[in-house]
C-alpha cells in the first residue's frame, strides 16, 4: 500500500494526467511558498534569508518575463509543466542554491553588461508613466471613486464584510474608566 505522500507525488508527476494539477503546484511552489518565506524573513529580520529570497525573486521574475514570450509554444511540449515545477523547486531549495547560481552566473553578468541601456529604458518608461498619470488625473480619480463605491456596496451586501476581522487585528482593546472620568 502506498503512503499518501507517495500517491500525491505519483499523481503530480504522472505525465499523462491533467496539467491543471501540475500548474497549480507550480503556482504554489513558485509564488505562494516564496511569498510566505519572504514574509517570515522580513519579520525575523534575518538578513541572510532576506538576501536568499531577493535572489529567488530576481531569478523568478526573470524566468516569468521569459516565460511570457515562450509559454504558448513550450506548453505544447510533453512534460513542460513538470520541468517547470522541477526548475522552481531547484530555484528555491537551499541545498541546491539554484537562485543564487542563476543570478551570479547569468543574470548579474547580463545586467552589468546592459546596465546603461536598461537604466535609460527604465527612466523613459517612468517618464512616460508620469506623463500619462498627470494627463489622466481626472479619469484616475473617477476610477478610484467608482472602485471605492463598489467596495462600500460589497461591504453592505456581504455579511460580515463591514466588521473588522479580529483574528488578524487581535482582540478589541477596551478602555477602562478611571475615577477621574467617572467624576466628570
Amino acid at each position: 500500500m502506498a503512503l499518501p505522500s507517495e500517491v500525491g507525488l505519483r499523481v503530480l508527476l504522472y505525465p499523462f494526467g491533467s496539467n491543471v494539477l501540475v500548474r497549480t503546484a507550480c503556482c504554489s511552489v513558485g509564488i505562494a511558498l516564496p511569498v510566505y518565506s519572504t514574509f517570515k524573513a522580513i519579520e525575523k529580520k534575518d538578513q541572510e534569508e532576506q538576501q536568499r529570497m531577493l535572489l529567488y525573486w530576481a531569478a523568478y521574475g526573470s524566468f516569468s518575463v521569459a516565460e511570457v514570450f515562450s509559454d504558448k509554444i513550450l506548453s505544447w511540449f510533453p512534460l513542460y509543466y513538470h520541468m517547470k515545477f522541477a526548475f522552481l523547486v531547484w530555484l528555491q531549495l537551499p541545498a541546491s542554491n539554484g537562485a543564487r547560481h542563476l543570478y551570479m552566473n547569468h543574470l548579474r553578468p547580463f545586467f552589468r553588461r546592459h546596465q546603461v541601456r536598461l537604466d535609460q529604458a527604465v527612466d523613459f518608461i517612468y517618464g512616460q508613466m508620469t506623463k500619462f498619470i498627470s494627463s489622466h488625473q481626472g479619469e484616475l480619480q473617477f476610477a478610484k471613486a467608482l472602485f471605492m463605491k463598489i467596495v462600500a456596496s460589497v461591504r453592505g451586501i456581504v455579511p460580515g464584510q463591514g466588521q473588522s476581522n479580529r483574528a488578524i487585528e487581535g482582540p478589541a482593546k477596551e478602555s477602562q474608566d478611571t475615577e477621574s472620568d467617572i467624576d466628570e
